[in-house]
């Protein structure tokens, strides 16, 4: 099987040796999404939520990129500076998804890029072959 590169200017570029998604069949393989602003490359400085929701939106443009959208993911990973915001994820994250919700881990780690407070990667399962 190929794989497919997917990229989107709707979703921060690439700011290393990485592609924002890979594709495979109709499995893709999301890179992890930190709250940049495309347009700028900037990152949200208003706070964990704003960051939350900025990391939400870019990584549901990279889904509609690959053809899929943020319900299709099965797998969700959450990189968090400070675990005291996971309930303020549930929160979050409830207002992107409906059920069944994807599988999820949540991982507290020490440092994030750009010093964010949140990044999340992940797994889409397409539809059909897009």
């Amino acid at each position: 099987m190929s794989k497919q590169i997917i990229s989107t200017d709707k979703a921060p570029s690439a700011i290393g040796t990485y592609s924002q998604a890979v594709k495979v069949g109709t499995t893709v393989y999301l890179s992890g999404q930190i709250p940049l602003i495309p347009e700028t490359m900037e990152l949200v400085d208003s706070g964990f939520a704003d960051e939350a929701h900025q990391v939400f939106k870019n990584l549901s443009a990279v889904c509609e990129a690959a053809g899929g959208c943020l319900n299709d993911m099965v797998k969700v990973n959450i990189f968090l500076l400070d675990l005291a915001n996971f309930a303020q994820v549930n929160e979050i994250m409830a207002q992107y998804f409906s059920k069944p919700y994807p599988a999820r881990a949540a991982i507290g780690i020490g440092q994030l890029p750009k010093g964010a407070q949140i990044e999340i990667d992940g797994v889409l399962e397409l539809p059909s072959t897009n």
